[in-house]
């Protein structure tokens, strides 16, 4: 009589095994469908920029990734490095971070809203100036003509400071690319 009692028990920890193992399987392919979804509304860009004159070089490299909730706003994260030297007046790197967050009333216009916040190391060739080192924050508002994946246009820092901002003037133009 003992078999059948043992056989019975066993029956049933396979069944709850089974139902636990469907549980878990179908669990795991739903996190997975949500996982892809979200990745199909991440796109991945950012900016390069290059300046240079006879005496002045300066090279900047913007990465930057946004989600896209629907077809008219996104919002993502960023981060910058700019180098930058005047012959025989000053060397500097700007370290940085953005957030981000794009408005298309129609498909053609982006409306833009970003807050930057800077940390800005120079040194001065020349020992009459004093080297400086100091975070910078910038809050831009912006308009651009998109063209599928790419966005210029020009945006505005609300809080300018002509003598700490990395810019000569509060308008800035910018090109942005999506992929």
């Amino acid at each position: 009589m003992k078999k059948p009692f043992i056989t019975q028990i066993r029956i049933k920890l396979l069944v709850i095994f089974l139902i636990i193992f469907s549980i878990n399987s179908q669990a795991q392919v739903e996190a997975q469908k949500q996982k892809s979804e979200f990745w199909q509304h991440v796109q991945f860009g950012g900016g390069i920029g290059l300046s240079f004159g006879s005496n002045y070089f300066s090279g900047t490299l913007a990465p930057s990734a946004i989600y896209r909730f629907d077809d008219m706003f996104a919002a993502g994260v960023g981060v910058s490095v700019t180098y930058g030297k005047e012959k025989y007046f000053y060397e500097n790197i700007i370290v940085g971070t953005s957030i981000i967050g794009l408005f298309n009333p129609i498909s053609q216009i982006q409306i833009s809203a970003e807050f930057e916040q800077l940390y800005v190391n120079r040194s001065y060739e020349n020992s009459i100036f004093l080297d400086d080192e100091y975070w910078y924050p910038g809050l831009y508002i912006g308009a651009g003509f998109n063209t599928g994946p790419v966005t210029m246009g020009i945006r505005f820092d609300v809080l300018y400071d002509s003598e700490r901002s990395i810019y000569a003037n509060a308008y800035n133009p910018f090109v942005r690319f999506y992929f």
